[in-house]
């Protein structure tokens, strides 16, 4: 097949990248495959240790469509056999065990979700499973014999932990051998990863010089910030965009980064060339936000979807209007008294606040609407129907019967 010119290559992928190991390694990979017509194979690892992937996870994916767009062979490597270590990267403590099945049932999601992203016609999708499970225990002592203690140890979070005090436990060690031996049985040319996994990546390509193959060529990608625009996006942080969630609340937490931020993810979440990008920086911050977040919601949604969350966020957010879907509850029985409803009792009961409390300091705040006005007493007067309720951003309407 044929290729692009090496240099427009290059120009096209480096975008995003944090480092290339080594860059003149990748250009000439990228010639020897203009001259044979062979694509490179490009890899990189997920261990399914949560079943919905977030934005962080599709910087990685991001890259691997690239390598896609100009013609090289992707494989989604599902870490079904490393997940039961655990990756013990940027981690202070062992990650607690997970079992096989669960394993596998967050292998499946994954499987249906990089499709977002990704063209499932032209990716490899391969379980580490089908080369680790068969190792004998001889097999795994002569790959152990492939590195020292000292260099496994060269790691940050091993040292600081050593430092620290804080256990080690053997299978953790393993961890780097495991995705090196990866790279050696798929033959890669290229391994992606975040700047966190650059020491298993280096691993890689000592494995495989180990092995008679040419070193993989190690290209790292920045960690996304969370939402807080401070964190690691991460799920135990509360700081995460998933690419399941619903449309509507992709769009209104894109809306909620700081401006700053925003850049950060207009390069690592969008194909935009840096100079479209740039150009972006001389219009009004609100737009360009708006449009980031529906090329994001259009990317694991759709258009429609993402032109009806732009509308929603208008008119719930901008305006302060009522949302369209608000849920309908019916009132507590514990709420209900001889001339109407007790409204903190009300508040609580139908989760818009978590204790009596805050519900009735949310009151006394005037952050309660009862049908539209703000309402500051302890109880309202209705005997029957309808109530939409509004307490500081959350909504419900409460059915009176």
């Amino acid at each position: 097949m044929s290729f692009l010119p090496v240099a427009e290559q290059l120009d096209y992928l480096k975008k995003g990248f944090a480092e290339i190991i080594r860059e003149e390694d990748l250009k000439q990979r990228l010639a020897e495959a203009a001259k044979t017509g062979r694509p490179l194979r490009v890899k990189a690892g997920f261990d399914p240790t949560a079943p919905d992937l977030h934005l962080g996870h599709t910087v990685l994916l991001r890259k691997m469509k690239h390598f896609q767009d100009l013609g090289h062979q992707v494989i989604f490597l599902i870490g079904d056999m490393t997940g039961l270590i655990g990756d013990p990267t940027g981690r202070n403590i062992t990650r607690p065990p997970m079992t096989r099945e669960e394993i596998l049932k967050n292998a499946e999601t994954y499987k249906t979700q990089v499709f977002k992203i990704l063209d499932p016609a032209k990716t490899e999708i391969r379980f580490n499973s089908d080369w680790l499970e068969p190792l004998k225990f001889e097999d795994m002592i002569r790959l152990c014999s492939k590195y020292t203690v000292a260099r496994i140890l060269e790691r940050d979070d091993f040292t600081k932990r050593l430092k620290e005090g804080t256990a080690i436990s053997m299978h953790e060690l393993l961890y780097p051998l495991a995705q090196g031996y990866d790279s050696v049985m798929l033959k890669c040319d290229v391994e992606l990863g975040g700047t966190d996994q650059k020491f298993n990546l280096l691993v890689g390509r000592e494995l495989q010089r180990d092995s008679g193959q040419p070193p993989q060529i190690v290209a790292t990608v920045p960690l996304l910030e969370g939402t807080d625009g401070v964190e690691k996006m991460s799920k135990s942080k509360g700081n995460y965009i998933g690419i399941t969630e619903a449309p509507k609340v992709m769009f209104r937490k894109v809306m909620g980064i700081s401006d700053g931020l925003m850049w950060r993810y207009w390069e690592l979440l969008t194909d935009l060339a840096l100079p479209e990008i740039n150009a972006l920086k001389a219009r009004e911050p609100m737009t360009v936000k708006m449009e980031l977040a529906a090329r994001i919601v259009t990317d694991f949604h759709s258009a429609a979807d993402a032109k009806q969350a732009a509308v929603d966020f208008d008119r719930e957010v901008r305006q302060g209007g009522e949302p369209a879907d608000i849920e309908t509850v019916p009132l507590p029985t514990d709420a209900r008294t001889a001339n109407g409803i007790q409204v903190p009792k009300t508040l609580v009961g139908v989760g818009l606040a978590p204790s009596r409390t805050e519900a009735e300091r949310l009151i006394k705040a005037g952050s309660v609407e009862i049908n539209g006005e703000r309402f500051v007493e302890l109880s309202y007067p209705a005997t029957a129907g309808t109530l939409t309720i509004r307490a500081g951003k959350k909504w419900k309407k409460v059915i009176i019967a």
